[in-house]
């Protein structure tokens, strides 16, 4: 059997996305768990979520105390990157309820 192995950089941007994808999955559900939506959505809009959100999170974080970078598999990072979930979570509800479907009577 060939042995196959990615060049160093490619295991580093593996890695780096395998890592994302996690820490946007535990992300976007502790966010949804805190302000659950009516309508049912499945894992993908989830790991969207929390990826997002941990970008908006920890950008907010370094604006703030203006540091360039944060550790986002650190608690901090982690409450920031949920806080910027719970964020995009309650912008989508003002969304909804600002542009969804209305439903008009038929009578």
């Amino acid at each position: 059997m060939p042995d196959f192995q990615l060049s160093p950089l490619a295991q580093q941007w593996v890695n780096v996305v395998l890592i994302w994808v996690g820490f946007g999955a535990l992300a976007g559900l502790l966010a949804k768990t805190l302000l659950p939506l009516r309508q049912p959505s499945g894992s993908v809009p989830t790991l969207v979520l929390g990826i997002v959100g941990s970008v908006v999170g920890l950008l907010v974080l370094s604006l703030i105390f203006d540091r360039e970078q944060f550790n986002p598999l650190s608690p901090i990072g982690f409450l920031a990157a949920t806080g910027g979930a719970f964020f995009l979570l309650v912008l989508y509800r003002l969304f909804l309820a600002a542009f969804g479907k209305k439903e008009h009577d038929a009578g």
